[in-house]
């Protein structure tokens, strides 16, 4: 019984370590995760599964009546003729379901603070006819009026840094603060790398889906063809998993469960995000619940992507928060289904995260 006692005792030690370390998770994630780390991940998984399966809504259906609510006004409402005639937008993302409903691919603008171009637009649509009542969310960053930064969180990635950083957005950039949202998914389950304003901290994998911003300022999705340091043209590399869509077209092994993940694979319906960049080079970020990795694809080519990678999935972890103003003013989810605070990057986060500033 002593020696049972002892042999807890290192055991209880890491599990306090674990939920006294975590900067904003609740201790019912901390503590799955703490499990999912010392030698119950097939279990979690399996209890997961059986859990997100059984949660999974059936084809048909009454059909909505009207979208969830989202923050911003219409384009129509926010440009002048000017910035018609000089910038780029995207065209609204044709419905699928008919007769569309009011706003419905309607692309609406979110920040007030800037007479230029929106640097930010958001819509959302229903995503399958089979499923009339799920509703995906799309935002479009106009890259020639924001600059993306990452920013690393108090557990993820959770390799040795000399700084972290400040694991929030800087107070002296809140000013310019447009847009946060989620990274990927945990180094150990994604085997991805990372690096940061010049420091290689996880290794980049040949192949892999990887967001990465070069010293010019653009940010790219793309599949890794460097050497598995980032090179001195890179600000940042973030790694997870394959591409799924390239080319405007769904990865033909999109039916590949262990490809998508070492938890839920690639065929459960749960919260999912992505991040993909559209033909004129401007990023386009999606999410929706009851997703398959397939569907997701589907959500970004449909939106406009032409290469695309899925982030982290789940209904804790998904979150694109938008400003109305200057100063982190009007925080607003991007769906109302996302439930995580809209305060979620303005305090330190576990995980790391993207931060999208007008320029």
């Amino acid at each position: 019984m002593l020696a049972a006692l002892f042999m807890l005792v290192p055991v209880m030690v890491s599990l306090m370590q674990a939920l006294s370390s975590t900067a904003n998770s609740s201790g019912s994630i901390t503590l799955v995760e703490w499990f999912r780390d010392n030698g119950l991940r097939g279990v979690v998984n399996q209890i997961e599964s059986i859990y997100y399966t059984w949660q999974a809504p059936s084809t048909g259906g009454p059909g909505l009546h009207r979208l969830p609510n989202q923050p911003g006004q219409s384009v129509a409402q926010r440009r002048s003729a000017a910035q018609t005639l000089a910038t780029y937008y995207p065209s609204a993302i044709a419905p699928l379901i008919h007769p569309a409903l009011p706003g419905e691919g309607v692309w609406r603008s979110t920040f007030k603070g800037t007479t230029g171009p929106s640097p930010v637009l958001l819509t959302s649509f229903r995503s399958d006819p089979n499923y009339p009542q799920m509703v995906a969310g799309v935002a479009w960053i106009n890259q020639a009026a924001t600059a993306t930064m990452l920013y690393p969180g108090a557990l993820e990635p959770a390799v040795p840094m000399a700084s972290r950083g400040p694991e929030e957005v800087p107070m002296s950039l809140r000013s310019r603060l447009v847009a946060t949202f989620n990274s990927g998914f945990k180094l150990s389950d994604s085997g991805g790398g990372f690096a940061l304003n010049g420091h290689t901290y996880a290794p980049l994998t040949h192949g892999l889906a990887t967001v990465v911003r070069y010293r010019n300022g653009r940010v790219d999705v793309v599949p890794w063809s460097g050497g598995p340091s980032a090179g001195p043209d890179v600000v940042f590399t973030r790694q997870n998993l394959p591409l799924i869509v390239n080319h405007g077209r769904p990865n033909p092994n999109l039916s590949d469960g262990p490809q998508w993940g070492a938890t839920l694979g690639n065929a459960v319906r749960v919260w999912r995000s992505a991040l993909g960049v559209d033909s004129h080079g401007n990023l386009l970020y999606g999410a929706a619940d009851f997703q398959t990795v397939g569907s997701l694809a589907a959500i970004m080519i449909h939106a406009g992507a032409v290469r695309a990678m899925e982030l982290d999935i789940n209904a804790y972890w998904p979150s694109f928060i938008t400003y109305k103003a200057p100063g982190a003013v009007g925080a607003a989810n991007l769906l109302p289904g996302m439930t995580r605070s809209t305060q979620r990057y303005l305090t330190p986060d576990d995980r790391d995260f993207f931060a999208v500033y007008v320029r």
